[in-house]
């Protein structure tokens, strides 16, 4: 549990959030609050409304896929793979309906322009790779290679998990059956873990990105045991985060050290959590689950 002095020291400490939040007007709030609004209708087993607002907030800000390896998991697990693929085409008829009039008039500019994946970031606003030479910076090979150490942690991260063989199979033919979803399975795998990877592997961070994870950075450090990292350490760095983030313009120094948080972080992921902390079942009845579920 987190302790109850965290939330305040986050409340008084982050002038970056603050600042993203009332005086930016960037997407990025806007993107990120309606997230958690779907991650709230998946603890409440309404997946199809989650996946609907999921698809929205997608729409509002494309760093929401980081997201997506997850909540396909979580799918996967839930229903298997026919029963997932009605979920996935509500996110994708979302996109479809919102994208119409701009597909009607040029499909091409909206689906390039919309989904760029290969744009470049200008080197003077990054706050993760100020140490780096701008040459390598912007080199399409560094780009290339964190896109594979990312992949690599989200299959490295996914290994302790069920095989991909069983999580395609119907729920109900699995054997072993699989365990029900807890609510740290569905916290874990739609809000929590793929995204920080993606944070970490990202190519460049801008400031107003601070808000893609700092409310979930809590919940990363302190759902793993004390005996892996004790209290006032898991403090420490949320502060050391802190400060990163509110350097500007960044420096070798502050990109440094938020990249060493970073580590920090996953690897007491990585070796205090082999499997999402335990907690009990979602207590709802059998009839109540299936009828949200749909």
């Amino acid at each position: 549990k987190v302790p109850p002095y965290v939330f305040f020291f986050m409340c008084c400490a982050s002038y970056r959030i603050h600042s993203i939040f009332v005086l930016r007007l960037f997407n990025d709030p806007v993107a990120m609050a309606i997230l958690f609004l779907a991650i709230n209708l998946f603890l409440e087993e309404r997946w199809s409304w989650g996946c609907l607002l999921f698809s929205l907030a997608v729409s509002v800000k494309m760093n929401i896929l980081l997201f997506a390896p997850g909540l396909l998991f979580l799918l996967l697990h839930r229903f298997g793979l026919l029963g997932c693929i009605p979920k996935l085409c509500i996110c994708a008829l979302l996109q479809v309906v919102l994208g119409l009039p701009f597909l009607l008039v040029n499909p091409v500019g909206y689906l390039t322009r919309s989904f760029d994946l290969g744009r470049q970031f200008q080197f003077k606003w990054t706050v993760n790779w100020r140490f780096l030479p701008e040459e390598v910076f912007q080199n399409r090979i560094f780009h290339a290679a964190l896109l594979l150490a990312h992949l690599a942690g989200l299959g490295l991260f996914a290994l302790p998990k069920e095989s991909i063989l069983a999580l395609l199979k119907d729920p109900a033919k699995r054997k072993p059956p699989s365990p029900p979803l807890t609510v740290n399975n569905i916290l874990w795998q739609s809000g929590r873990s793929p995204n920080f990877l993606g944070v970490c592997c990202s190519r460049s961070l801008h400031y107003q990105f601070y808000v893609w994870y700092f409310h979930t950075l809590p919940y990363l450090l302190w759902c793993t045991p004390t005996t892996k990292l004790a209290h006032m350490p898991k403090v420490l760095l949320l502060g050391v985060i802190e400060l990163c983030w509110n350097t500007y313009p960044s420096t070798v120094c502050s990109s440094l050290s938020l990249h060493v948080c970073h580590g920090l972080i996953l690897l007491q992921l990585w070796y205090g959590t082999a499997t999402p902390p335990v907690t009990p079942q979602l207590s709802r009845s059998p009839a109540a689950i299936s009828k949200k579920a749909q």
